[in-house]
């Protein structure tokens, strides 16, 4: 695979039946086939049955050897940081060093109340969360003067196995948003909700704003969630695409707009146009036929990009 593509674990299921046969047959296929890595989201409320995001990569990382493992993304704003941090340096450590942290600070219908966590000062906190851990994972005894927590001298082992630790991508939209990502991340992943338009206008973005925190473009990664569909007919495509949609955001008319399907040539180039506006990864979400979408993709889709 010339272009890095990691694939979405099925983790959203009807009638609340989770299929685990589905989940081990399909991520030990995707580290067979090639693909550089396994992703999860996070959704808590919600009534359509998705797997907790930590939880399942842990089980995913018993299962795999070789393939990266990563989030795309946690809320870790109604997350506790330092809880946060000791799981997560545990499945780094578990996994053998191979945990991508995709975080995110979520919308403005994040029931952030049913967490008990105010959504008063969201942003000051979501950035302080994410120093509180990058201080437990880095410091041999973390020390943090902030707003919302203050500790000195906490120790907390083990240490991820990454050095000085996982890589923190951040998942974002806006301009305020993407700056953060530049100024505090080691990579930034546009969300499969933003069209590849839109990608289009965020890369102009990144790249003004990685200049002007003095950051290196070269050690920044930058990755496009893609929600995708192979399939010649493109109108069971996407009557396809819109069922899921519909089920999982209750917008079926989102389908169209961010997702990429039809016949295998049209995926390429689509897929293709992303890459050369800047996107060096590519998260590939199929919501249907997870596997045979699976294969189809790694034999006549992503060889060709």
């Amino acid at each position: 695979m010339s272009t890095k593509c990691g694939i979405s674990i099925p983790q959203t299921f009807e009638q609340s039946v989770v299929d685990l046969e589905l989940i081990r047959k399909f991520v030990v296929r995707a580290e067979t086939l090639g693909y550089d890595s396994l992703w999860v989201q996070e959704q808590m409320i919600t009534d359509t049955a998705i797997l907790e995001p930590v939880a399942l990569l842990t089980y995913v990382a018993g299962l795999t050897s070789r393939v990266r493992l990563g989030t795309a993304v946690l809320l870790t704003v109604v997350r506790n940081p330092v809880e946060l941090a000791k799981t997560l340096a545990t499945i780094d450590q578990l996994s053998g060093g191979r945990l991508v942290v995709g975080v995110g600070i979520g919308g403005p219908t994040t029931p952030h109340e049913i967490f008990g966590v105010p959504r008063e000062h969201r942003v000051r906190r979501f950035v302080e969360g994410i120093n509180v851990m990058k201080a437990l994972w880095t410091q041999p005894k973390a020390s943090v003067s902030g707003d919302f927590w203050n500790f000195t001298d906490v120790p907390m082992e083990p240490k991820p196995a990454q050095k000085p630790h996982p890589p923190i991508w951040f998942g974002a939209r806006t301009e305020v948003a993407l700056k953060r990502a530049a100024r505090l991340g080691d990579g930034w992943m546009g969300p499969g909700s933003s069209s590849s338009a839109e990608f289009v206008q965020h890369m102009e973005w990144i790249r003004r704003l990685l200049d002007e925190a003095k950051r290196d473009p070269a050690t920044f990664s930058i990755s496009k969630r893609v929600y995708i569909a192979v399939d010649d007919n493109r109108d069971i495509a996407e009557r396809r695409l819109r069922q899921w949609f519909g089920a999982r955001y209750k917008f079926p008319d989102m389908a169209p707009r961010v997702s990429i399907f039809g016949s295998h040539r049209e995926c390429v180039d689509k897929l293709g146009a992303l890459v050369k506006a800047g996107a060096q990864h590519l998260l590939l979400d199929p919501v249907y036929d997870h596997v045979e979408q699976m294969e189809l993709l790694a034999t006549e889709v992503v060889p060709a990009l």
